[in-house]
């Protein structure tokens, strides 16, 4: 099945700051409709303090950019504000998207200030799609670079998405499931995601099945009857030690091992969960159950999963829900869309915002982002920003050096380089094709492979270096010295 296309379910071109229209009607009063602009996506930090985030939600951004349209009532909503001319309202009507668009893959790791996303085309077409652009991108990126600290906590078991009805409106319950996916989680509780991604939907039972029955063993049983290739037991709904394990071993050894089946595991969402794991997993394997797994749910994240397996909880899985879903720790990916040049009579002229915030100042110019890889380790070394028709040539030595304090270089030897971006719509043409999101996945697994683990630890990670080419800083820094 191919990936739903949420475009189609809703017109969302009107999904715009206000300020993003007023400036376009501006624009094109002034002459400047058809000036050509540049724009960039980048980030500023990592949430958590983590040592990298991960690119995704680029298909949903391409579907968005695809049908963009201006219907009538749209139209004659902004001429009732009485702020549009007539003129801008007639460009509206006619709108066709002209830009060109380029981007980091999904499942790539990203660090802050490099691009992650570049619009090049008409000012007011690049300016309108500003908002869209950062929160379809922004959301799903915070969902899978979280998703993805919660599953290398997990240390190789599974973790499952299980957070639908924590979730920010059910768009943020549906591509956050989709994002979480990216990001290493097995599966999601959400039925759609399953019929509209092909994202295994998991799940059993809540504690309301086993509270519809007269006890916990006939809920048991009814359900072991009903599925028994399948059966994992919620066990503690009244006490796990004293009646939810016994009850399951009971039904196990009655009613799934005579079927011809083995149990699949018992889940445990309230209680101790370290101490209640241990004394479940003795009673389960002293019933001859070894290979019946024990699945964990309830308020989880990166901290208390590793918390458990450092003090030995015999946990075979992770059921994830509100923390992983809204990204409870740090709720915001804190991307931002700024102007980076324009072009005069074919030149491209570099544009700076300056501020007495060092992190706020901006990178200017047409760019393009090189990874730089250990020729004998694949392992990544830096990435370097660089002008978009720069060439890195690997064959001989290259110099990196750190943006801000200069006076700190390297030589690397033995490297390769690779280019990041890819462009993704020419001329407002859509020429690249989303891979299914199940080759995302592995795809993202294998980049972060590439990342040395001091990179990818929790506290304190080794800074990752995103340096910028000498060409591209020079400019930057004259314009920094025109503006002082």
């Amino acid at each position: 099945m191919t990936n739903i296309d949420w475009k189609k379910k809703k017109n969302l071109t009107m999904l715009a700051d206000f300020y993003e229209f007023t400036m376009a009607n501006g624009y094109f009063e002034n002459g400047m409709k058809d000036k050509i602009a540049y724009f960039d996506m980048f980030f500023r930090s990592i949430p958590d303090d983590g040592g990298f985030a991960i690119m995704a939600g680029v298909e949903q951004l391409i579907g968005y950019l695809k049908h963009l349209c201006f219907s009538n009532e749209d139209i004659e909503y902004f001429r009732s504000k009485n702020m549009f001319s007539e003129e801008f309202l007639e460009y509206l009507l006619d709108f066709e998207f002209q830009c060109d668009v380029w981007a980091i893959p999904e499942g790539t790791p990203i660090f802050p200030g490099e691009p992650i996303v570049i619009v090049r085309g008409p000012l007011i077409q690049a300016q309108i799609i500003e908002t869209m652009v950062l929160l379809t991108i922004n959301h799903q990126s915070l969902i899978a670079t979280k998703s993805n600290r919660i599953v290398r906590a997990a240390q190789g078991r599974p973790v499952m998405e299980f957070g639908s009805r924590r979730a920010q409106g059910y768009e943020g319950a549906i591509l956050g499931a989709r994002a979480a996916y990216i990001g290493g989680a097995v599966g999601t509780a959400c039925t759609i995601v399953d019929r509209d991604f092909s994202i295994p939907a998991l799940g059993t039972m809540a504690h309301s099945w086993i509270q519809i029955f007269p006890t916990e063993l006939e809920a048991f049983r009814a359900y072991a009857r009903l599925y028994p290739d399948n059966c994992v037991l919620l066990v503690d709904t009244y006490n796990v030690l004293k009646s939810g394990v016994p009850n399951a071993i009971k039904v196990f050894e009655e009613e799934v091992v005579p079927r011809g089946f083995r149990p699949k595991g018992i889940r445990i969402d309230s209680g101790d969960i370290a101490y209640l794991s241990k004394e479940a997993r003795k009673m389960l394997d002293d019933a001859g159950f070894h290979d019946c797994q024990i699945v964990a749910s309830s308020s989880l994240d990166e901290y208390v999963i590793r918390d458990l397996l450092n003090q030995d909880a015999q946990i075979d899985s992770f059921g994830v829900g509100e923390r992983l879903i809204t990204a409870r720790s740090e709720p915001v990916f804190g991307g931002v869309y700024k102007l980076t040049a324009i072009e005069e009579n074919g030149e491209i002229i570099p544009k700076i915002k300056v501020s007495e915030n060092v992190g706020k100042i901006t990178t200017p110019g047409f760019k393009q982002l090189y990874r730089l890889y250990d020729r004998t380790t694949n392992k990544a070394i830096a990435d370097v920003i660089t002008l978009h028709d720069e060439e890195i040539d690997d064959t001989k030595p290259y110099e990196i050096f750190h943006p801000l304090f200069t006076w700190k270089r390297k030589t690397l030897n033995n490297f390769y380089a690779k280019k990041l971006l890819v462009k993704i719509f020419d001329k407002g043409e859509c020429i690249y094709e989303s891979p299914p999101v199940s080759e995302i996945r592995d795809y993202c697994k294998e980049q972060i492979d590439t990342l040395w683990d001091e990179v990818k630890r929790f506290e304190y990670p080794h800074e990752y270096f995103v340096d910028l080419s000498k060409p591209l800083w020079d400019i930057k820094d004259k314009l920094l010295k025109e503006h002082k």
